[in-house]
């Protein structure tokens, strides 16, 4: 057992449990390392800026066990055939059981080109691709590090691109799953990568911490999108990191839609000079779900750029946090950063909190940072209806088209289809009788 700084002590996640995973001994001393580190963090707490506003306070990792080795499940392999045929052609393509990876497909083998996708053991670099983007991190990263039992590999050489999507499904049903991926592109190539976090249906409680590592050489382009669709009972606090080097371009996109509680932490650095990055983030709340976003735009080179783009709408009691940092490191001149949070409060019970930051450590820079939050607006309202829609249908063709804008940006066009299907679904839930009739 591992006793925190707080005096802490985890009964249910000890290191015996983390050894016995399964792994190249690279992997397996990694883990060792990862759960000594635990020892050394404190949980997270509301009193911390990057947590205030979330429920963290009453998380109780003791609640939740490790999980089990179980046989892959049905409903996991339904979503990634439903997700296959949505896309189209995938260059590769793999379902994932509570962290542990299944055959890894190559669907289009002319598309894959030289692209390397498994595990550990399958993939040449991968004790060097993991834990190079996210070095460190709070108590629950580290977790992830010392219990992903089965990390997901994509390794791009200089030179190739790969066209069509990877397609990675994380089937999370067991008590807590740390589903991890490391991503690497390299000089001049370009990949795109769909992942999508699901399961946990039932009524009992569920963990869910995901590590998501995302790497672009020198010219290369990588676009990634993330849906989480988790079950209402489930907690995910997911961590996403990416860094762009020299003329790259990293465009990232995470959607969130299910959970009872869902984090995404986005830290994107572009550290290579005119490195570029976009950073979309959508989230759909309902009942008492919490969607919370934070994002880090680092700029650490010159003329660098990032633009950030988080919208989405709260409707019953639900609440939503979004907290975003542009920093800009001393010698990053002529950066150019934006960042832009819009969010709709569809009900008088749900509430939006919208925190952005600037941390400038240079003068020759351009950064700019804005915020919304309020109902739908009433003049676009009387406009649609003066044209004339009936009024119980005008507020869903708004918040409808709210969404479909962000989402037509996705930076994976082929998941565009199965995103908006996904958001229509559950927009009809929260708007009730506000909602669009079937069809429209």
């Amino acid at each position: 057992m591992a006793i925190l700084k707080e005096d802490v002590t985890l009964h249910t996640f000890t290191a015996e449990a983390s050894a016995g995973l399964a792994g190249p001994p690279w992997l397996r001393e990694r883990r060792a390392a990862g759960y000594e580190a635990v020892a050394t963090c404190s949980l997270p707490t509301e009193s911390e800026e990057v947590w205030r506003y979330t429920p963290i306070n009453t998380l109780v990792l003791d609640d939740f066990t490790p999980p089990a080795h179980d046989a892959p499940a049905s409903a996991g392999d339904q979503l990634l055939a439903a997700l296959t045929t949505a896309l189209g052609p995938v260059a590769g393509s793999v379902l994932v059981h509570n962290g542990r990876a299944s055959t890894f497909s190559f669907p289009d083998p002319a598309g894959a080109g030289d692209l390397a996708f498994g595990r550990a053991d399958d993939v040449a670099g991968s004790s060097a691709m993991l834990g190079s983007v996210q070095q460190g991190g709070d108590a629950l990263v580290r977790l992830n590090d010392a219990f992903a039992p089965d990390p997901v590999f994509v390794d791009v050489p200089a030179g190739v691109q790969v066209g069509a999507p990877v397609l990675i499904v994380h089937w999370c049903d067991a008590a807590s799953a740390f589903p991890r991926t490391s991503v690497r592109v390299g000089e001049g190539s370009a990949l795109s990568v769909v992942e999508v976090f699901a399961g946990g249906q039932g009524a009992d409680r569920s963990l869910v911490v995901p590590v998501t590592e995302l790497a672009a050489a020198d010219g290369a382009s990588l676009s990634y999108v993330s849906l989480q669709i988790l079950g209402g009972a489930a907690w995910s606090i997911a961590r996403l990191a990416g860094r762009g080097m020299a003329n790259s371009t990293l465009r990232t996109f995470t959607v969130g839609l299910g959970a009872s509680y869902d984090r995404v932490r986005a830290d994107v650095s572009v550290e290579g000079k005119d490195a570029r990055s976009e950073i979309l983030s959508a989230y759909l709340g309902d009942g008492t779900q919490v969607h919370d976003i934070r994002t880090l735009q680092d700029h650490v080179a010159p003329r660098t750029t990032s633009e950030l783009l988080c919208q989405g709408a709260v409707a019953g009691t639900s609440r939503s946090v979004y907290s975003g940092l542009i920093r800009v490191h001393r010698g990053a001149v002529r950066s150019d950063a934006r960042q832009t949070n819009h969010n709709l409060v569809l009900d008088e019970g749900a509430h939006a909190d919208s925190v952005p930051n600037l941390d400038i450590l240079e003068n020759d820079v351009r950064c700019s940072h804005a915020s919304t939050v309020g109902p739908v607006d009433e003049d676009q309202r009387y406009y649609i209806e003066s044209r004339g829609v009936a009024p119980e249908m005008a507020e869903g063709l708004i918040v409808r088209g709210f969404f479909d804008a962000i989402i037509d940006r996705s930076p994976v066009p082929a998941v565009i289809p199965f995103l908006q299907r996904e958001v229509h679904e559950r927009l009809d839930l929260a708007l009730g009788g506000r909602a669009l009739p079937a069809g429209v």
